[in-house]
């Protein structure tokens, strides 16, 4: 886990376990893009050069019997990894060391979310190298 200061102490890439929770895709993986000063659509990459990804996912918490399951909420995963294919909207899949960040930018602030990758809901995770 990393610290950064932006206006006080923030904590970064916080484990997050998501598996009492429904994760249904919204939005097929696409490469994740940003628009430089020129108006520009550019890929994202990591440091070391590797394209980013970032699929939306439905997130709804699963409830027990006799319980409300409550709301859910769209989030946008960014991927480290290119997941390759067979996630289309509609697919549940479960997230691969994902991580929360909380952000803050001009006035707004929000959660980050990230994963190393995902897999369809009941295949085996891969093992991290």
């Amino acid at each position: 886990m990393s610290v950064t200061k932006h206006g006080g102490r923030t904590v970064k890439n916080i484990p997050v376990n998501l598996q009492g929770h429904k994760l249904m895709v919204t939005e097929a993986p696409t490469l994740k893009m940003w628009e430089n000063d020129n108006g520009v659509q550019e890929v994202v990459t990591d440091r070391q050069g590797v394209q980013q990804f970032v699929v939306s996912l439905f997130a709804k918490r699963r409830a027990q019997p006799g319980e409300f399951a409550g709301k859910g909420e769209e989030i946008k995963v960014t991927l480290t990894a290119d997941p390759g294919e067979g996630f289309e909207e509609g697919a549940y899949v479960q997230l691969v060391d994902a991580t929360v960040s909380y952000w803050e930018r001009n006035g707004r602030s929000g959660l980050s979310f990230r994963a190393h990758g995902m897999t369809p809901v009941g295949a085996q995770a891969p093992v991290a190298a």
